[in-house]
C-alpha cells in the first residue's frame, strides 16, 4: 500500500462518544444529602419540590456555582479580584457541564439610572438610530450617541445632572409650626442635639431674635435664616450652666436649606437621608422639563419625536412609531445612509422589542427605572436579552420565569424556552407553574419535603414516570384529576367602593370590593392590578382610617408585601418575628447569666459585649488574597458561632445561644413547646410552611415569597378582634401548589374570622377558589386599566373579552358545584 493511502493518524482513531448528559455526584449543597443525577443536554429540564425542598440548591447552588468556578479558573487571577464569584459548591464531582448562564429572581439593586432601556440595551441601538439617522436642525452638529444618554457627560442636563427631577424645600417644610421661636425648635430640619443647638447659639450670636414666634421676625430675616448660602463665623459664648464650664468658640453657620441638601446628598447615613428627604420636595427640573438631556439632543427628532418622548412610550406603542418612521424614512435628511441605515437601525430595534413584548412586557417604557420592577419582570428582561445574543452550546439557568405572569403570558414564555433550547442550547428551570413542568424534557423532582426533611432525588426522568413515585407532592398536583370540593359562597359584610381613581393606566375608574370575603384581583401584566390594590384600595383605606373617614366595619389596615425583612445578615427571621426577644430573656433568665450580671444585649451579635469582636458577630472574616479574589472563611476564634466563648457558656435546656440561632423552625417548636409566647409565634410560621427556615437564617437569604409568608406569620400569631383588611399582592409566587394550598388554608381563615382578604393573583387555584373576582385589562399598560368583569368566580369565567375568562373556566370545570358567590354590590356603599 502506498504511503499516500495510509489512513491519517487522527482519523484512525474512532471518535469518541460525547456523553449526552451532566452528571453531577455526591451534591451536598445545604440540606441536599450527597444525591447524584444525571440531566440531559439540549433539552428542557425543570427542577420541582415544595419550597425548601433543595432544588435551587442542586441547580443555581451546584451546578451553575460549579459552571461559574470553572469559567473563572480559566480567567486572570487579577481579573478575578473585579468579579463577584460564588464559592465553590460542596459536591463529590461534575462531568458534562457546559459554560452557564444564571438568571435568577434578583430584585433591582441598581439606582434610577439603570432602566428598562439599559438592561435590555435597547437605550444604545434608540441612541444609535439618533445619532445617525435623526433629523437635526439646519446647521446643527452632527451628534455622537453618547450625547443622546442622561447617564453621560455628553448628555446629561447640567442642571439636575441627568436625573430628571431636582430637589427643593420652602418655608413650610423647613417650619411646619411659625408659632415656635427658634429655640423652641421652630426650625424642624436643624439637626438634633449638640449640632442643632450650635445652629440656635450661633443665629443668636449674628444679632436674630431667637425667642420671637417665628411668625413674627420679618421676612427678610426667615428668607436669610432658611435659605441663605453664606457660612458666617462668629464668637459664641454658650449660656453658662450650674453644672458644666463652657467655654467661648467660633462657631459656623449654616443655613437650614443648606444643611438639609447637604446632608441629603452626602451623607452615608440612610437614616440621617431619609429625616432629610422629608424637608424637601421633588420636582421636574425647570431646565430640561424632566426629559434629563442637553437641548442639543433634544433638538434631534425621529419620526417627530424626541429621544426622551420615544423611551417614555410603551414598547408596543413604540414599535409602531418606529415601523412608521422606517417607512417614511428617505434620503438626505436622515443622514449618510439615508433610508438603508434607518432600515437597519430601526429593523434591529424592532427585534429586540418583539422579544420583550413576546414575554408580555410590552407595557413597559424605556425609561421605567429598574428599581420599581419586579424581579420577574427583571428576569424576563435578561431573558430577552439572552435570547438575542446568538449564544448556543451554554447551559440557561432560570429561576421561577413565570413568577408574576398571567396564564396567557406563561404560553409565550414557553415559546421563548422552546427556542433558547432549539438555538443549541441547555435549558435548566426551577420552576412550580405546572404548565411549564408539563412541558419539560426532562423532570428533577427534589423532596419529600421541606429543610432536614428533603435534599433528595425522588424522580429523574421524563415527566410521565414521575406518576409512579408515591412520596411526590410534586404528583399529587401534576396527575391528579381528582375534583376539588368548592367552598359555598360567603355573604359580604358590605362593600368598599373607590370612585374616579386615576393613577398610572388607570383613568377614571370605579371599583366596588365586598367585605367579610375572599376578593382576587385578576389581568395580565401591568393591566393595573398593583396600581388598584396596592396604591388606589390601600391609599384610600389607610387615608380614611387615619381621618375617621367611612370604611364600614374595617377599623385596620394590613399590607403584606414581598419586600425583604432586613437588607444586612444581621438582620434574620428570629429577630424580625420578635423571637429573638423571648430567646434573649431566658437566656439571661439563666443560672450561669444571673450569677455573671448578663443583660439581654450580651446575647445580641449585633453590639459589643457578647458578639465576637474578632469578626464582629458576622460569624465569618475576609481573607484577602495577593492577586487573587477576596473570600471569606469561618471566624477562627468563634467558628461561625458569632458570640464569644464567655457567652456561648451560659445554657438554656443544653443548647447554648448560636445552638439556638441554629435550630429549624420545627425543631425550635419542640425545644420552645413550654414556653407559650415562643411556641405561638413558632406555630405561625409552621403552619403558614415555614418549619423548615433557621431561626438565625439571614434575611439576605430568604426569598421574596419567604419573607411575604414571614410578615404573615408575624401578623397571624397576633389575636385580632377587630375587622381587619388585608391587602396581598401575589402571595402564591414562589410557591409549590402544596405550599399554595397551606397559605390559602390560613388566608380563608382569616376570612372566617370575620376579616377582609384582597389577594392580586396569577393563580387560577387561587382565583377559582375566591368569593369574588375582580379581572382587569383586557390588555397591560394603556390598554388596560378597565374592569373587564367582576362577579363570582363562575360569572367571571363566562366574560366575553377577558383573557382571564378562558383559564379559570379550564381550572373551575375540575371544581365541583358552581357557587353563585357572595351578592352584588348594592344598596348604600360605604366609602
Amino acid at each position: 500500500m502506498h504511503s499516500s493511502d495510509a489512513p491519517h493518524p487522527l482519523s484512525a482513531q474512532p471518535a469518541p462518544a460525547l456523553d449526552p448528559f451532566v452528571r453531577v455526584r455526591g451534591a451536598r449543597e445545604h440540606n441536599l444529602r450527597g444525591v447524584d443525577v444525571d440531566v440531559p443536554r439540549d433539552a428542557l429540564t425543570v427542577f420541582t419540590g415544595v419550597s425548601g425542598s433543595g432544588k435551587s440548591s442542586l441547580a443555581f447552588g451546584t451546578i451553575y456555582a460549579e459552571a461559574q468556578r470553572r469559567y473563572f479558573e480559566s480567567v486572570a487571577p487579577y481579573a478575578r479580584r473585579l468579579i463577584h464569584q460564588v464559592g465553590a459548591p460542596r459536591v463529590g464531582e461534575i462531568t458534562g457541564l457546559p459554560p452557564a448562564v444564571s438568571l435568577e429572581q434578583r430584585r433591582a439593586t441598581a439606582g434610577t439610572r439603570s432602566s428598562v432601556g439599559t438592561v435590555t440595551m435597547l437605550s444604545n441601538s434608540l441612541r444609535m438610530l439618533f445619532s445617525r439617522a435623526g433629523r437635526y436642525p439646519a446647521g446643527a452638529e452632527r451628534l455622537d450617541s453618547d450625547a443622546f444618554s442622561p447617564n453621560t457627560a455628553a448628555g446629561a442636563c447640567p442642571d439636575c445632572h441627568g436625573l430628571g427631577r431636582i430637589h427643593r424645600t420652602a418655608e413650610e417644610l423647613l417650619v411646619p409650626d411659625p408659632g415656635l421661636s427658634v429655640r423652641e425648635g421652630a426650625i424642624a430640619a436643624w439637626p438634633g442635639a449638640w449640632q442643632g443647638k450650635n445652629l440656635r447659639d450661633v443665629l443668636d450670636a449674628l444679632g436674630y431674635d431667637v425667642d420671637r414666634p417665628w411668625r413674627e421676625l420679618s421676612a427678610e430675616d426667615r428668607r436669610w435664616i432658611l435659605f441663605t448660602d453664606e457660612q458666617p463665623v462668629v464668637t459664641v459664648h454658650p449660656v453658662r450652666e450650674a453644672d458644666r464650664i463652657q467655654r467661648p468658640y467660633q462657631g459656623t453657620y449654616m443655613s437650614a436649606q443648606r444643611y438639609v441638601m447637604r446632608t441629603f446628598a452626602d451623607s452615608k447615613s440612610p437614616t440621617l437621608r431619609a429625616r432629610a428627604e422629608r424637608f424637601l420636595t421633588s420636582v421636574p427640573c425647570p431646565a430640561c422639563g424632566g426629559s434629563r438631556l442637553r437641548p442639543e439632543a433634544l433638538a434631534v427628532t425621529f419620526a417627530g419625536r424626541t429621544v426622551a418622548e420615544l423611551a417614555g412610550l410603551p414598547l408596543t406603542e413604540l414599535a409602531r412609531i418606529l415601523e412608521a418612521g422606517a417607512a417614511e424614512a428617505a434620503g438626505p435628511e436622515h443622514g449618510p445612509g439615508g433610508a438603508e441605515t434607518v432600515r437597519v437601525l430601526t429593523g434591529d430595534l424592532l427585534a429586540r422589542i418583539g422579544t420583550v413584548t413576546e414575554l408580555g412586557l410590552g407595557y413597559l417604557s424605556l425609561d421605567r427605572t429598574a428599581p420599581t420592577l419586579s424581579a420577574g419582570e427583571l428576569q424576563r428582561l435578561r431573558l430577552a436579552t439572552q435570547l438575542r445574543s446568538g449564544l448556543f452550546g451554554v447551559v440557561y439557568v432560570l429561576d421561577e420565569p413565570s413568577a408574576g405572569l398571567h396564564p396567557a403570558d406563561t404560553e409565550a414564555l414557553l415559546a421563548v424556552l422552546d427556542r433558547l433550547k432549539e438555538a443549541g442550547n441547555t435549558v435548566f428551570v426551577v420552576e412550580h407553574h405546572l404548565d411549564v413542568v408539563r412541558r419539560a424534557d426532562w423532570l428533577v423532582d427534589v423532596g419529600p419535603a421541606a429543610g432536614e426533611h428533603g435534599g433528595q432525588i425522588l424522580h429523574c426522568g421524563p415527566p410521565a414516570g414521575l406518576a409512579e413515585v408515591a412520596g411526590s407532592a410534586t404528583a399529587r398536583y401534576l396527575f391528579d384529576r381528582a375534583a376539588r370540593p368548592r367552598r359555598p359562597p360567603r355573604t359580604p359584610a358590605g362593600h368598599l367602593t373607590l370612585s374616579g381613581v386615576r393613577r398610572n393606566n388607570l383613568h377614571g375608574l370605579d371599583a366596588a370590593f365586598p367585605l367579610g370575603v375572599f376578593t382576587a384581583v385578576t389581568g395580565v401584566s401591568g393591566s393595573g392590578k398593583s396600581t388598584l390594590v396596592g396604591r388606589a384600595l390601600a391609599g384610600t383605606v389607610a387615608e380614611r382610617l387615619a381621618d375617621g373617614g367611612d370604611t364600614g366595619p374595617v377599623t385596620r389596615l394590613v399590607e403584606v408585601d414581598q419586600k425583604p425583612i432586613g437588607r444586612t445578615p444581621r438582620s434574620n427571621l428570629a429577630t424580625y418575628t420578635g423571637l429573638f426577644d423571648i430567646v434573649r430573656r431566658l437566656f439571661t433568665a439563666a443560672p450561669e447569666a444571673r450569677a455573671r450580671g448578663y443583660k439581654a444585649g450580651r446575647f445580641s451579635f449585633n453590639v459589643p459585649g457578647g458578639r465576637c469582636e474578632t469578626c464582629q458577630g458576622e460569624g465569618f472574616v475576609s481573607v484577602e488574597l495577593l492577586f487573587l479574589p477576596s473570600t471569606y472563611s469561618p471566624c477562627p476564634d468563634c467558628a461561625g458561632a458569632r458570640y464569644n466563648a464567655q457567652t456561648l457558656e451560659v445554657r438554656h435546656q443544653g443548647l447554648n445561644i448560636a445552638e439556638v440561632l441554629a435550630l429549624t423552625v420545627e425543631s425550635a417548636a419542640e425545644f420552645f413547646a413550654g414556653v407559650p409566647a415562643a411556641a405561638r409565634s413558632l406555630r405561625a410560621l409552621q403552619d403558614i410552611g415555614l418549619g423548615y427556615l433557621r431561626l438565625g437564617q439571614p434575611a439576605t437569604e430568604l426569598s421574596g415569597g419567604e419573607a411575604q409568608r414571614i410578615k404573615l406569620a408575624t401578623e397571624l400569631q397576633r389575636v385580632r378582634r377587630e375587622h381587619t383588611l388585608y391587602l396581598l399582592d401575589e402571595p402564591t409566587t414562589g410557591l409549590h401548589p402544596a405550599d399554595v394550598e397551606v397559605l390559602m388554608g390560613q388566608l380563608h381563615g382569616l376570612v372566617d374570622a370575620g376579616h377582609s382578604v384582597v389577594v392580586v393573583e396569577h393563580d387560577m387555584d387561587v382565583v377559582a377558589g375566591a368569593d369574588w373576582v375582580i379581572d382587569l385589562g383586557p390588555g397591560g399598560g394603556e390598554a388596560g386599566g378597565r374592569i373587564v368583569a367582576a362577579g363570582p368566580p363562575a360569572e367571571v369565567a363566562r366574560a366575553a373579552g377577558s383573557r382571564t375568562a378562558p383559564y379559570l373556566a379550564r381550572r373551575l370545570a375540575d371544581r365541583p358545584g358552581a357557587a353563585a358567590g357572595p351578592a352584588r354590590p348594592g344598596g348604600p356603599p360605604i366609602g
